[in-house]
């Protein structure tokens, strides 16, 4: 099936993923095999119910969320480029060393588009600031019912409380950014691909 799969990927499709990536040549074929054996219409794109079939995006209390960043708004299925670009925001940072082109913009991989992927998951409307009740969500998301309303909702003024520098009650992209700045994101926003 491997060599099926790599046999529909065109040489210069395969070139052009990995200037757009930094994927090395074989993780592009054999994540190209896993999307192909994902791709459950068989239409060369994958829907939100491929990926809720993956066990490990069905159990994760953010699977849905991490669904929709496959997905441009308004989009209901992603294409193979697609699928690439968003998986390659989780490639190690330090592949990029491997992976250099002088006319590259800023690699999918970078801590601030790390940093910006999360903060979209957060953002559950699309407006560029977290607010109360969209971390409110995404919390409720990741604790169930482990933790009380009122406990939730302290966690979340405290936490905009200390994110807010501005006074407008959410948390920008740039407040977002500071919050983290002790983190290892890179780290903790890193899957490793096999090559």
């Amino acid at each position: 099936m491997g060599s099926r799969a790599s046999s529909l990927l065109r040489e210069e499709d395969i070139e052009e993923i990995k200037k757009e990536t930094g994927f090395s040549h074989s993780q592009i074929t054999r994540l190209y095999s896993r999307f192909h054996s994902l791709d459950k219409g068989e239409n060369g794109a994958l829907s939100r119910e491929d990926f809720q079939r993956i066990p490990e995006l069905a159990i994760n209390p953010l699977g849905d969320r991490i669904i929709n960043a496959f997905f441009p708004e308004g989009e209901d299925q992603v294409n193979f480029r697609g699928f690439m670009r968003t998986l390659a925001h989780f490639r190690p940072v330090e592949d990029n060393e491997k992976n250099k082109h002088l006319d590259a913009s800023e690699p999918l991989n970078s801590r601030s588009n790390k940093l910006l992927f999360a903060f979209r998951l957060y953002d559950l409307d699309r407006d560029d600031k977290i607010s109360r009740d969209e971390l409110l969500q995404v919390l409720r998301m990741m604790v169930g019912v482990n933790i009380s309303d009122e406990q939730l909702g302290s966690i979340a003024d405290r936490t905009i409380q200390e994110a807010d520098t501005n006074g407008d009650m959410c948390i920008s992209f740039s407040e977002f950014i500071k919050v983290l700045e002790k983190v290892d994101v890179e780290q903790k926003m890193s899957i490793r691909f096999l090559h």
